[in-house]
């Protein structure tokens, strides 16, 4: 009894905390000012922000001598009840749980880099016996992270998902004080609300030895979100069908832009939140994901990325270079996991200039659906969205540059490339 009034405690102190740092009081006149500064770039926007669904949240870090971070948040109508797609964004947390699970379990010879197989038990699942992007072919946990962070692939998010578990996923969440948070489903795939609740039987092995079997798991509760917002538009299409009534997300994902920052947070300041907050991640678990999440796809070991026409630098840093195919500055680093569908557009980076010795952190939703018909493939991605974020990333840049700071960052930590 005394070990869960304990936890209880934490549990209290992590929300009230959480919600402190995930929630943070309106303070929208330096965003607006820094936007209105510039109406060459952001007037359109900012005629009808509630049209395109937009929410900022930005993020001073300023350290102590003791290289300590503490925060000062400013946003920009967020608000965690209003509902968005967050599309790819929710393989952030999807990745940081595969790792924790990995670690929690605890079993001599299991760990990211254990070679898997992945079978089917239920309608909607398919078997996974190689990953041909690989260098030996073998599918790894480890490289399903390496192909969220790098190009944002579906099919690897999924299979994290599935490794997981839909209600393990929710729990574990919930417990660290992220109650804004809803990964039910897979990407890119039509599955029922039942099979999304269901996923594969896993096995990991070396060699001729199994290491630990997963077999089929389905949870046995239901979870439907009930928010504002969550029918959304005049029609879509099914099945080249358009349905003409607002489109339902009450059975799709969800994550919040508090809860994206705090998420993030807690993986590149983990000292500076909470410990039930944290996620388990070894010293090695950090540097990689800090590594994934800061490398440019022609700067991995994965070939099959090295394409800069189709996986530029920008390809997945919508924030400063999303609008743009050049090369990033080699002194900057953008440490994101971004989303895009439905006509959403979404970023949660940290962003890292080592020259200039300036961080911060960077969090933003904005939907480019002008029709309000889902499913037709015309959003304004290319002639609203992508600018919108790029230079919305730039001028917070620009004004870190400037601002004065007692102590400068010591960002050892995060120089891991060449």
């Amino acid at each position: 009894m005394k070990y869960l009034t304990t936890i209880i405690i934490l549990l209290f102190i992590c929300l009230v905390l959480t919600e402190y740092s995930c929630s943070p009081s309106e303070k929208d006149n330096l965003i607006l000012q820094l936007l209105r500064n510039r109406p060459d770039l952001f007037q359109q926007v900012l005629e009808n922000p509630k049209e395109f669904r937009l929410q900022i949240l930005y993020t001073q870090i300023n350290r102590d001598q003791n290289n300590f971070p503490q925060f000062v948040s400013y946003s920009y109508r967020v608000n965690e009840r209003n509902y968005f797609y967050p599309a790819s964004t929710v393989k952030l947390p999807a990745a940081l749980l595969a790792l924790e699970k990995l670690n929690n379990l605890a079993i001599p010879g299991l760990d990211k880099f254990t070679p898997l197989k992945i079978d089917s038990a239920f309608s909607g699942q398919t078997r996974v016996q190689v990953d041909t992007t690989a260098a030996d072919s073998l599918p790894i946990i480890a490289h399903y992270i390496k192909k969220i962070f790098l190009v944002s692939d579906n099919d690897a998010y999924n299979r994290l998902y599935e490794f997981l578990g839909q209600q393990y996923i929710t729990e574990t969440l919930r417990q660290k004080g992220y109650q804004h948070t809803h990964l039910v489903r897979r990407l890119e795939r039509a599955l029922s609300p039942e099979e999304n609740r269901s996923t594969n039987p896993f096995t990991f092995y070396q060699s001729d030895q199994i290491i630990y079997q997963q077999p089929l798991i389905i949870n046995p509760n239901s979870y439907r979100l009930d928010m504002r917002d969550i029918r959304q538009g005049k029609g879509y299409y099914k099945n080249d069908e358009l349905i003409n009534q607002p489109m339902d997300f009450s059975n799709s994902n969800y994550f919040s832009v508090p809860d994206q920052q705090a998420i993030l947070k807690s993986v590149f300041f983990p000292d500076a939140v909470p410990e039930i907050c944290r996620f388990n991640l070894t010293e090695d678990d950090y540097r990689f994901v800090f590594t994934y999440m800061g490398l440019r796809p022609r700067e991995s070991e994965i070939t099959a990325y090295h394409d800069t026409t189709e996986y530029y630098d920008g390809y997945v840093k919508f924030f400063m270079f999303g609008d743009t195919r050049e090369p990033i500055p080699s002194s900057i680093r953008i440490f994101d996991k971004c989303g895009e569908s439905y006509g959403y557009l979404i970023d949660n980076a940290y962003i890292v200039d080592f020259e200039k010795e300036i961080e911060f952190l960077l969090t933003a939703v904005i939907q480019v659906n002008q029709d309000q018909i889902y499913n037709d493939d015309k959003y304004e991605y290319d002639e609203i969205g992508f600018p919108f974020l790029a230079n919305l990333g730039r001028v917070i840049y620009e004004y870190e540059v400037k601002r004065e700071r007692e102590f400068s960052p010591d960002l050892t930590r995060f120089q891991l490339f060449n």
